[in-house]
């Protein structure tokens, strides 16, 4: 074969690889573009289904069924279908507030009206009721007869007050000798005089009860903010027995609560439960008004004087009681011998007891010595410290005679001075508060 032939052969070799090659490519270009177009409307198709089955399941019946219960209100002149929810029932705990005179005088007739033990009528239905107290005394009154208070509402009021006034407190009594209860309702207290020269309603004024002459047990009004005329129609109920009752005096005191947690006693009255023993065998109702006044001034003592100072530290919450001096001691026998004992008590019940050294030979010791005392500000209302000077016993023999002592404290345990001088003190933090105190036995 010689060369002709076999470039002849080549080129026929090479026209058929291009064509076979050309033949090849074409298929494929025309099998991409129709494939793309079927598989985007696929998709598209999928999006449309899926959209579609979502739709049909929200408006299923089995959905509408489990869908939360919504009260259709209809507007007026329109059927609306209506979905009704249970009643479901329950009942409201008992008040534990006071409930006001007017609302009682007031009170839609019951369904009962029965004779109570007092004589009058008593309420046996309709709306519970309750009255004021505190934790130190929490008694029931039950059903309350409204007749015993519609009096408290027919106060006239005075208009002349005197020079000086400290204040009138209008309230009724009534005593309940079947379950033995003093029922006292407190109506209002007027003028009121302004913590501030010069302003107008410058007082926040609460009222407390209690029954001499122990007076541990006491009840507290609410707070009035802000006036010199506070209005307070409230019932408190004391537990008395009836053959005690002639000897307890009621005693209420209007306490100023401005000035954050600063108390300030405005004056008191006292009321002597005897002078209404006829009254209260009857249980009739007796109505009151009793101008305020100071504590009486203290009688001279002859054993003797106690110069006490008060510290009182808010942020550590530390009272420092110090001992300063004593003088015209009356001393038992000719030994001039003395010491004092220091008592923090808290509700009547003892918490700490320090003592001074004995200063021997003295009618005038000079003590001058300082006790710390934990109080918080949530305890100064129960808290009393209680200062006794004694006269050792001779020798190491344990028989040491008390001479006097003096108490300070809240209007709880103290009264004027001793009561003075501890609130004084507590009214200003960080400042050393001195006062000679008159011995007691």
């Amino acid at each position: 074969m010689d060369d002709t032939q076999i470039e002849s052969a080549q080129s026929a070799l090479l026209n058929k690889t291009q064509q076979s090659s050309s033949g090849f490519l074409i298929p494929i270009n025309d099998v991409l573009i129709p494939t793309a177009v079927i598989v985007s409307v696929a998709v598209l198709l999928a999006v449309i289904i899926v959209i579609y089955s979502n739709w049909c399941r929200r408006k299923s019946p089995e959905n509408d069924a489990l869908a939360p219960s919504i009260v259709v209100y209809p507007s007026y002149g329109i059927k609306v279908p209506q979905m009704l929810s249970k009643d479901i029932a329950f009942s409201l705990p008992q008040l534990r507030g006071s409930e006001s005179l007017e609302d009682l005088v007031q009170e839609e007739p019951v369904e009962d009206v029965g004779e109570s033990e007092c004589g009058g009528n008593q309420l046996t239905g309709g709306r519970a009721q309750a009255h004021r107290s505190n934790s130190f005394s929490g008694y029931s009154l039950g059903m309350i007869d409204p007749t015993l208070y519609q009096g408290a509402l027919q106060f006239e009021d005075e208009p002349d007050f005197p020079e000086g006034h400290l204040g009138r407190i209008w309230f009724s009594l009534r005593y309940e000798a079947s379950s033995e209860k003093l029922v006292v309702s407190l109506l209002k207290v007027k003028n009121l005089p302004s913590r501030t020269v010069g302003t107008a309603n410058g007082c926040d004024p609460i009222v407390r009860l209690c029954l001499m002459p122990n007076g541990r047990r006491y009840q507290q009004s609410r707070q009035k903010k802000k006036t010199c005329n506070p209005f307070y129609d409230e019932l408190f109920v004391f537990q008395v027995n009836p053959k005690e009752l002639e000897d307890h005096i009621l005693k209420m005191s209007v306490i100023d609560t401005g000035r954050g947690k600063r108390r300030q006693v405005i004056g008191h009255i006292t009321f002597p439960l005897g002078q209404l023993s006829a009254q209260f065998k009857t249980g009739d109702l007796t109505h009151h008004r009793i101008d305020l006044e100071k504590e009486t001034q203290e009688c001279v003592s002859e054993l003797g004087e106690l110069l006490v100072s008060l510290l009182y530290n808010e942020n550590q919450h530390r009272l420092t009681v110090s001992v300063i001096e004593a003088r015209n001691i009356k001393f038992p026998d000719e030994r001039q011998d003395s010491f004092v004992r220091v008592t923090l008590n808290q509700h009547y019940r003892t918490i700490k007891v320090k003592r001074t050294t004995t200063v021997r030979g003295s009618m005038e010791p000079k003590f001058t010595q300082g006790f710390h005392f934990n109080l918080t500000s949530a305890n100064i209302d129960v808290t009393s410290v209680s200062l006794q000077l004694f006269q050792p016993g001779p020798g190491y023999s344990k028989g040491d005679k008390i001479i006097g002592k003096c108490v300070l404290g809240s209007y709880m345990f103290a009264r004027g001075k001793a009561l003075t001088h501890w609130n004084t003190a507590l009214a200003s933090p960080m400042e050393q508060v001195q006062q000679w105190h008159t011995l007691a036995e």
